[in-house]
């Protein structure tokens, strides 16, 4: 029997457009995704999905899902007619759109491969793997959700000349967050196809946004460090209202982050590819993050309480 985890995550800033260049803050989140693998009889792989989910968001992904464990496979070089399996998969991450449930899955997966068939990679080579898995979630993703997912922390992330460059954000103490779910699943792939046909009608203002976004990236990483975490409240909110002018929000989420924001919170954007999914409020403090989370679950909406920077 084989085991493995990944830790889930959420996107600060930068979400959506780290393929263009933008860089990105993002952070794991101590909720993870459990794999385990055992040898079965028969040919093939089964998987048995104990994941608590967003309603129907295991149904929606379960194609993508099937192709990402067989591009898993494929690049671990397991052939499961050989040695079939049967993977289950749990834990304490709820499975949705926007706290990276799909790369934990495929990292978890991997690490629960890896350890079954006792190959002996390494963390990078894992992540390399999970970033394959990704690939059928996402079209062509970036490798920040699965990177996140496999390292843990608080990060600034970015592309250069196609390679991922990653820098640890020091904080002075982990900040409590929130994160609310619209109960809206979104397809990113379609939301990758949604930026595009923005730089297509527009390019100048298409550019002019995206420059704006690295500069707010930039200047939340700065109040991060330098422990202003009303600085970068404000900022997030800030970047939020581009996103809504772009169409990548949605009417729940900019409705949970007004009632976050309404109720002390320093800060609240949508966090992953945006059209559904969760929001995340930045709300320092245990008594600050359990009022917010408190008056989003009022209004019948999942909660999550988190910590990130740890």
């Amino acid at each position: 029997m084989g085991k493995g985890s990944g830790y889930g995550k959420t996107i600060l800033i930068g979400d959506q457009f780290v393929l263009k260049g933008v860089p990105a803050i993002v952070s794991s989140i101590s909720f993870k995704t459990d794999a385990v693998v055992e040898r079965i009889s028969g040919r093939g792989w089964i998987l048995k999905d104990n994941r608590r989910e967003v309603p129907g968001y295991k149904k929606s992904k379960e194609e993508q899902q099937k192709e990402s464990i067989n591009r898993i496979l494929k690049v671990m070089n397991i052939d499961t007619d050989k040695n079939p399996v049967r993977i289950t998969l749990g834990g304490s991450l709820l499975a949705g759109s926007g706290v990276g449930a799909s790369a934990a899955g495929c990292v978890s997966i991997a690490r629960a491969l890896n350890d079954e068939f006792k190959l002996g990679l390494g963390i990078d080579e894992i992540n390399r793997i999970a970033w394959e898995g990704e690939f059928a979630y996402h079209g062509t993703p970036s490798g920040v959700d699965n990177t996140a997912s496999c390292y843990g922390g608080l990060m600034l992330f970015r592309l250069e000349d196609g390679k991922r460059v990653v820098e640890k954000i020091k904080v002075r103490e982990p900040i409590h967050v929130v994160l609310g779910n619209s109960g809206i699943s979104a397809n990113t792939a379609v939301l990758d196809g949604l930026v595009e046909e923005l730089n297509r009608k527009d390019p100048e203002l298409h550019a002019s946004r995206l420059k704006k976004i690295s500069e707010q990236v930039t200047e939340v990483k700065s109040a991060l460090i330098a422990n202003d975490l009303k600085k970068a409240g404000g900022i997030i909110t800030d970047n939020h209202k581009i996103l809504i002018d772009m169409g990548l929000s949605h009417e729940k989420l900019v409705y949970l982050c007004d009632l976050a924001v309404a109720e002390g919170a320093l800060g609240a954007k949508l966090t992953g590819g945006g059209m559904g999914g969760f929001m995340i409020a930045l709300t320092p403090g245990k008594d600050l993050q359990n009022r917010v989370a408190k008056a989003i679950e009022d209004r019948g909406f999942h909660v999550i309480k988190a910590q990130i920077g740890n």
